[in-house]
Order: C-alpha cells, then structure tokens, then sequence
C-alpha cells in the first residue's frame, strides 16, 4: 500500500460528456478520492482545466500562447475550488488549495514545507495554477509536485483504462500495456503525458499508474497497490 500518492485528474474528466463543469463526474471523482483517503493514505491532487480551455486551441484563434497557458491556469483553479467543495461538503474531508499563480481570496500560494504539513497532519491538498510559468502542462505540473512531496506514486486519473499502442478509440486492434518503461513512452511516441513529464519522471525515478477513474474501485485499488491500468516506471 503506497502511504503518499499524487493523483492528476484531466480537466476532461471534469467536463463529463461534454465541456464546462459536471458535477456529477466531480462527485464521482471525489468518491474514489474519499475510497482513497480512507485507507489513511495522504493524498495530493492536480487537476487539469482542459474542460474549460486548451491553451493550443486557443492559438487558433488569435490568442497568444502565454495568455492562453495564463487562462489555462486559471481553469485549473476553478476545477480544484469545485473538487475541494465537493470533497469538504459532502465527504468531510479537510483540504487545502494551494496555487502556483497568485489568488490569495481562494487558495493559499504553494509552499513545499506547508504542502507536505498538511498531508501530514491528514488534509487532502489540490494543488493548482499548474507549474505558474506558460508552456508546461498540468502533467509537467503534477509530476513535479509529486517529486516535490516525495510521492511514492503518480495516479494519471483518465477516462482511458491504460496506455496503449495506439488510440483505442480509433483502432480496434490496439493493444494495452499492462507495464512498460518510461524509454518505450518516449520512443514510441505513446501520449500518454508529455516529455517533459515522463522525463521528469524518469529522472526522479517515479512511477506512474495510468488509469480509468470511472471504473469502480480503480483509485482505492490504485493505492493499495493492486493491479490496476497501465504502470510506467524504470
């Protein structure tokens, strides 16, 4: 049973079916977390904001690339002020919201040493605004918050079971990966997070889970070390 985990939840799951809030899949995300936070596990949380914006779509449309990664952050805060209502209101559970980028009236700024008191003292902490800086994604984001509290693992909570060889969705022959090395993601060109984070990852010897969040149990399962999704490590 891992004592520390990080889970990144994509902003996608957030926005269900569609884009935007649902609450309902919030809710479910929450549930897992509390399935989770039972076991006396201490538990970080990134939470993407790809429900809200996506930072490259935006180019598209005349806006610069610094800006839409600024707008992104902000998204990631509004995801993580719903996940932590969720998780206070309707599960108890004590957290705290701590924010790369300034927004002092809803969310502490993150500082490592009092990220990793309140894992400590039980508190679950979701932490948001990505790494502060444009350019970086959420998975970049989590991985070094991860390696900043000394996780034992990463949780990439998708709505994809696993990684594969190729996008299940399009290819019906695609096959899982039930392991496979942080190399093989890199050569293979697998997008299952950017290079910057498998990277990261790598380099800091951090293992990654890959899994589907809406399957029943898969979090709690997660953290108690069974097998579950695809595991990316050395």
């Amino acid at each position: 049973m891992y004592k520390r985990v990080l889970i990144k939840v994509s902003g996608e799951v957030f926005g269900g079916k569609g884009n935007g809030l649902d609450y309902e899949a919030i809710s479910e995300v929450a549930r897992q977390i509390h399935e989770a936070y039972e076991l006396i596990t201490e538990i970080g949380v990134v939470v993407g904001g790809g429900n809200i914006i996506r930072g490259v779509d935006s180019e598209k449309y005349g806006v610069l690339r610094t800006t839409a990664d600024y707008m992104g952050m902000l998204a990631t805060v509004i995801n993580s002020l719903a996940l932590q209502s969720v998780l206070e209101e309707k599960f108890h559970i004590p957290t705290r919201v701590q924010s790369a980028i300034q927004v002092s009236s809803v969310a502490e700024s993150f500082i490592r040493r009092r990220a990793i008191r309140h894992l400590e003292k039980g508190r679950i902490v979701i932490f948001a605004g990505g790494t502060g800086n444009p350019y970086f994604s959420t998975d970049t984001a989590a991985a070094l918050r991860a390696i900043e509290i000394n996780a034992d693992i990463m949780v990439k909570a998708t709505k994809v079971d696993g990684v594969y060889d190729k996008d299940p969705k399009k290819f019906k022959d695609a096959v899982k990966y039930e392991e496979i090395r942080y190399s093989e993601v890199i050569e293979k060109k697998l997008r299952v997070m950017d290079t910057t984070a498998i990277t990261l990852c790598m380099e800091n010897n951090l293992p990654v889970l890959v899994l589907n969040i809406f399957e029943e149990g898969n979090i709690k399962n997660a953290v108690l070390g069974k097998k579950v999704g695809t595991l990316i490590r050395a």
